[in-house]
């Protein structure tokens, strides 16, 4: 699924694939910026790498997202996605993405439905992130800037607000036309604008040309505003009151462009941007979503309820998913977002000691594992520990999830789990 289009040096590649269209330069920046992040991972930070190296050759791994190297080129890393008809292609490959995204706990605050979703699809994702910014800035922009009162001090041919006498006479001793004055002035420069301003300059640098004419619009609008010259300070002192609601989703946006806020935390000198989404978290955000939505018999709690694994509240155990009756739990659900080729060996037994510790601590006759549907795992498995509690036995379920098709995977499991109730 590579693609390389010489004009606009977009690369596209799915999960696990190599990127075998870069240049020496941008390969040798890409390995570099693997190998920081892989540095990061030892010491303990969330930051974990995009890609791996194989015998020489860069490969994406499964974070799906953009990487821009320092020379422009864009590397797109879609997720590998099953389609009962086989039909795969990058637009139908975006759809599907875009669709689990909204449901991903980093972006719930940006709007789009499913009509959007369809037109969005047609363009990569970085211009489908910024068409969604500009959409809810010029919205912004129509309800006007927000402004506050800022004292200055300033050397004025008129007398306003209250004068300085002090710094009036060292000044204007010889000079009668001229009032040393502090005042307050009614101004757009404060922090959430200079962060917005800096958002728009440099997305001008790499935006698509159909939204360059609107990025220099806007741009227009805070044209007396300066640009921020230390983003991270003016992040700490942005507020927005309650008359500011209109700049939650903007300021949103702000902080993924400029700061990677809610999306894996790549970084580093040879990268120009990363915007990178853990396909693990997606993928549970999205069977959270389907659950609550296509079915209503039990409440969906996500990482909770949190419960002590040994006495004294140590090793806290926080399921993916718990199906909930009132106060107790009925079925604990884990979603691993796994390609699955070969059920009996790719399972991993360590997943399964995870769910077995689950169902015996919540006391629950079925555990499952969610796994992405794929041409070789297309049909639930079914396995029961030997080991009874109080004539109570345990059954593990590993089922296929089409994420294509939530509603029909959802009653699928559904009436698979609750045969075990019986």
């Amino acid at each position: 699924m590579t693609k390389q289009t010489e004009d606009s040096r977009h690369i596209v590649v799915g999960e696990h694939d190599p990127l075998d269209e870069l240049d020496a330069a941008e390969h040798d920046d890409l390995r570099r910026f693997t190998l920081a992040n892989l540095d990061e991972d030892r010491d303990g930070s969330d930051a974990r790498p995009v890609l791996v190296e194989r015998n020489g050759q860069l490969h994406a791994r499964n974070h799906v997202g953009i990487v821009e190297t320092r020379k422009g080129t864009v590397v797109e890393i879609l997720p590998k996605v099953h389609f009962g008809d086989g039909m795969a292609n990058e637009q139908r490959t975006r759809e599907v993405f875009l669709t689990m995204l909204r449901c991903y706990r980093a972006l719930r605050f940006a709007q789009f439905n499913q009509a959007s979703i369809r037109e969005f699809s047609r363009y990569p994702m970085l211009p489908v992130f910024i068409r969604l910014f500009l959409e809810d800035l010029l919205q912004l922009t129509k309800r006007g800037l927000a402004r506050h009162y800022q004292p200055e001090e300033d050397n004025l041919p008129c007398l306003r607000g209250r004068i300085q006498f002090a710094e009036h006479i060292r000044r204007n001793a010889a000079n009668g036309a001229r009032f040393y004055c502090e005042f307050d002035e009614f101004t757009a420069d404060r922090p959430v604008n200079r962060l917005i301003h800096t958002t728009i300059q440099r997305l001008l640098a790499t935006a698509h040309p159909d939204h360059r004419q609107l990025l220099h619009q806007l741009r227009i609008c805070f044209a007396d505003v300066p640009q921020s010259e230390r983003p991270e300070v003016d992040w700490q002192r942005r507020r927005i009151d309650r008359s500011m609601r209109h700049y939650d989703t903007v300021m949103a946006w702000v902080g993924l462009f400029l700061f990677n806020h809610g999306l894996a935390t790549y970084a580093g000198e040879y990268v120009n941007r990363a915007l990178l989404f853990p396909m693990e978290e997606v993928f549970e955000d999205f069977l959270v979503a389907a659950f609550r939505s296509h079915q209503q018999e039990y409440v969906v709690e996500d990482q909770k309820p949190q419960r002590a694994f040994a006495k004294g509240g140590a090793f806290m155990m926080r399921p993916d998913i718990a199906l909930m009756q009132g106060d107790d739990v009925a079925f604990v659900l884990d979603a691993k977002w796994k390609r699955i080729e070969d059920p009996k060996g790719d399972i991993a037994q360590s997943d399964v000691y995870q769910l077995y510790s689950y169902g015996r601590k919540y006391g629950c006759p079925a555990v499952a594992l969610l796994y992405p549907k794929t041409p070789q795992f297309n049909a639930p498995l079914r396995y029961e520990f030997d080991d009874a509690v109080d004539d109570q036995p345990l059954a593990l379920w590993c089922f296929p999830f089409d994420v294509v098709d939530p509603g029909a995977s959802v009653a699928c499991i559904m009436a698979k789990l609750q045969a075990n109730r019986g």
